[in-house]
């Protein structure tokens, strides 16, 4: 699987409250488990303070709920955080954590597990991906997110795919808005030779990674058939960095109906090293132009 690309359901299958602040939520819940880990209280007896279950407690930890400012209240009282000034600044990221994120409108055709990734997007300082299939989400045409979103859920009424493809155009702003996001993607080959819509499409959409390959903030590379084997063996990942210190870099991998958020340190280093390989393994930014410019002349 790639990006959100295309999803084996479509409908949401579950709902993330709110879908708010993904980031926020992620770092407060961070910082709740720091604190109970400190006192030495576990998770069952933190959700009985606040008449919940230990897994309600993981999910709060992992960021994956939404806060309620009782909870919160309650779980600093128990962690002995009294004091105003420490504990404003977490009611109010709290707060801050359940406004609701632009994509919560289109959650009738986003898979809930989808919801998280978006926000994280959205909010990421740095963004490298790899991928196989299809070209990348956030650089995909009108004209062939249509064609890709068609050809994986043919069964979507034409309401519902176009809903998708106004999701993945809106997603597309974080290349060009004022603040954008800095966004490295190594493409095999196969993603540009593997047709989607016509011939019109496929040139329509080199033309488009020719042109946003310029963009100071997008460097794009092509890993060619002729390289061989190469590092990318376990397929299509993304990983996103983020502005603050507090919240460690994720490996995102898409699964058919769910998806891995992976932030041991560990883990997130070996994929960086693959990442790593498969930059200076693959031909320069400006080579990669001149690949994309002869596939054009072909298609």
């Amino acid at each position: 699987m790639t990006v959100g690309e295309s999803w084996g359901s479509p409908r949401a299958s579950e709902s993330e409250p709110g879908g708010g602040s993904v980031v926020r939520r992620i770092l407060l819940g961070s910082q709740l488990r720091r604190l109970r880990e400190s006192r030495g209280i576990t998770r069952e007896q933190a959700g009985y303070s606040i008449r919940a279950s230990e897994s309600k407690i993981s999910r709060m930890e992992l960021g994956r709920v939404s806060f309620k400012a009782r909870d919160v209240e309650d779980l600093l009282t128990l962690y002995g955080v009294t004091a105003e000034a420490e504990r404003g600044p977490l009611l109010g990221l709290a707060k801050e954590a359940n406004v609701a994120g632009w994509w919560h409108s289109y959650s009738d055709v986003l898979p809930g597990w989808f919801q998280t990734y978006v926000g994280l997007e959205g909010a990421a300082s740095l963004i490298r991906v790899y991928e196989v299939q299809f070209v990348h989400g956030l650089l995909q045409t009108e004209a062939y997110a249509h064609a890709v979103v068609s050809r994986g859920a043919p069964e979507l009424s034409r309401a519902e795919t176009e809903r998708r493809v106004a999701l993945r155009l809106e997603r597309q702003k974080v290349l060009v808005s004022e603040r954008a996001t800095r966004f490295h993607c190594v493409l095999d080959e196969a993603a540009l030779r593997r047709p989607y819509g016509d011939r019109a499409v496929m040139r329509g959409q080199l033309e488009h990674l020719i042109e946003i390959s310029e963009r100071p903030n997008v460097t794009l590379q092509v890993m060619p058939f002729g390289f061989g084997g190469h590092a990318g063996e376990s397929g299509a990942f993304a990983l996103l960095r983020f502005p603050e210190s507090d919240l460690s870099d994720i490996v995102y991998l898409e699964q058919l109906t769910s998806a891995l958020y992976l932030d041991k340190r560990e883990e997130v280093t070996q994929y960086e090293k693959v990442m790593d390989r498969l930059q200076e393994d693959s031909p320069n930014p400006d080579e990669t132009r001149d690949l994309l410019r002869g596939l054009l002349q072909l298609s």
